[in-house]
């Protein structure tokens, strides 16, 4: 039995694919900017409010069902003002592009940032200087850059080390980096409350595992008593650093290998296309 694919290759069949692609594609950038965010518990406040009202209706609880009709026709305005920090994040990702087109490889921003962590590492640990330098991974860290004192600023060693001078107004708290920028200084990072941490660590080794208990972030740590480095990430603790010890680590988890630009669903779609109107995209 010989298939009709000329029967598949419809545009609405296509249009219909295209749609649940962009449907799909919007949800998951939706999940990425709630992620690490107060947001995920509203958000799954929400999914119960719909299987609620789903079952309601189903089981003829025709009482319930109403009132989750309400919940759900008043709940829009309600999300507009309980969203805003994200809708405004979103927006702010749709006008610089982001959404559908993804950064090209940043290597050379990550080497830099590296090359200023080891610089103002080095210069705070010979000194003895107290600091704490969290990194963004992949988990949002909103709920903790909210806590601190806005800079969106270049990553420099000489800031670093200005910021962390004792008696400074942002030396007391840690500095969040986000997509190669120092976003905030002085932030408030949550405290662990772990019994394994060794009892001659401080608040400042206490709130980077705190920290790591809650995201994916990688933080610096330098002690003010003896100038040790130490690094967390994935709730691990690793203590008496050298520098070629966190100068591989960074490496290892700052740098990805990948082709020189990420393309998404969008970018991926056009390129097919592309490639399909100009036959195969042979050279004459």
């Amino acid at each position: 039995m010989n298939l009709d694919w000329g029967s598949f290759l419809t545009w609405h069949n296509l249009a219909s694919v295209i749609d649940i692609l962009v449907v799909w594609f919007l949800f998951y950038e939706l999940i990425l900017l709630i992620r690490g965010t107060k947001a995920v518990q509203l958000f799954r406040g929400i999914v119960i409010i719909l299987v609620v009202k789903f079952l309601s209706a189903w089981l003829g609880l025709s009482t319930l069902s109403w009132l989750m009709d309400q919940i759900i026709t008043w709940g829009v305005i309600a999300m507009i003002i309980i969203f805003q920090p994200e809708i405004r994040r979103g927006l702010e990702h749709l006008g610089r592009g982001s959404l559908f087109v993804r950064s090209r490889q940043v290597n050379e921003a990550e080497t830099k940032l590296i090359d200023a962590l080891d610089k103002a590492i080095q210069y705070m640990s010979k000194r003895r200087i107290g600091a704490l330098i969290t990194i963004q991974m992949d988990t949002g860290l909103e709920d903790y850059i909210e806590t601190g004192i806005d800079l969106d600023a270049e990553v420099s060693g000489e800031l670093l080390i200005n910021i962390f001078i004792p008696n400074t107004p942002l030396h007391d708290g840690a500095v969040i980096i986000r997509d190669h920028k120092i976003a905030v200084a002085a932030a408030y990072l949550p405290l662990s409350e772990s019994n394994l941490i060794p009892k001659e660590l401080g608040t400042r080794h206490r709130a980077a595992v705190g920290i790591s208990e809650v995201t994916d972030a990688l933080t610096v740590v330098i002690s003010e008593e003896t100038g040790e480095v130490s690094v967390t990430q994935n709730n691990e603790l690793l203590r008496n650093m050298t520098q070629n010890d966190y100068l591989k680590f960074f490496r290892n988890e700052l740098i990805q290998e990948h082709e020189p630009e990420n393309r998404n669903i969008f970018t991926w779609l056009v390129d097919s296309f592309d490639h399909l109107f100009r036959g195969g995209g042979a050279k004459k």
